[in-house]
Order: structure tokens, then sequence, then C-alpha cells
């Protein structure tokens, strides 16, 4: 899976569980701020890419990526939000916590952290 989709997956299950906006996301794999931002309201979800001048959005259960131009699933159950990525043909696990959001990405068999910045706690 792209870094890229881990990020918006990320936004997008906070977005989703949380049910408040995301404003940015911190990668701590990459050690950097993202220009993401996400919001769900009832079972839309859009996101934007500001990296990739990209929107990411759709549905629940189905996404696109308007960038890469694939479709995400996402089904949420409590504080965890899991799925398939159709362009990396991956499956991916997301628990949010709080701000943080912990992916697991069976394509790369490894787990990515992300803390997102909430609109509503900016407040």
């Amino acid at each position: 899976m792209q870094p890229h989709t881990r990020a918006l997956i990320a936004a997008c299950a906070f977005a989703v569980i949380a049910g408040r906006k995301v404003a940015g996301i911190y990668d701590h794999t990459a050690g950097e701020h993202l220009r993401i931002a996400a919001e769900c309201r009832g079972d839309r979800v859009m996101a934007a890419d500001g990296e990739r001048a990209v929107t990411f959005g759709g549905t629940l259960p189905q996404f696109y990526d308007a960038g890469d131009r694939a479709y995400v699933t996402m089904e949420v159950a409590g504080t965890t939000a899991s799925g398939f990525d159709h362009g990396s043909a991956g499956h991916y696990q997301a628990d949010v916590t709080g701000p943080v959001i912990q992916l697991y990405d069976y394509t790369a068999a490894a787990w990515f952290a992300y803390t997102v910045q909430d609109v509503a706690a900016d407040t």
C-alpha cells in the first residue's frame, strides 16, 4: 500500500469513528506533517490530500482515490476500521485511540502510526 493511501485511510477512519473533522495528520514513520483533511457526514466521507492535490472519499463502505484512480473499502466496528485497498490489492486494519491511529498494512506486514490534528480540539 502506498504511504499516502495509508495516511488517507487513517484520517478517514478517525473522521468516521470519532465523528470529528481532521485538519492535518502526522505520519510517525515518515516523521512529517501531511496536509490531509477529512470529515464524515452520515455515511459520506470526504478527504483532501494537499500533498497530491487530489480528493479521496465516497459513501461507506467504498471510497475513491482520484489520484491513484483506485477504490478502497472500509468497514467499521467500534473503534476499528478494516478494509481492502484495490490499488495495492492489500488489506488493512486501523485502530483509533483518541487522536492516534495505528494502521496495520497486511501487504507490508507492518504497523504505521499517525496522530490527527483534530479541528474540534483546536477550538
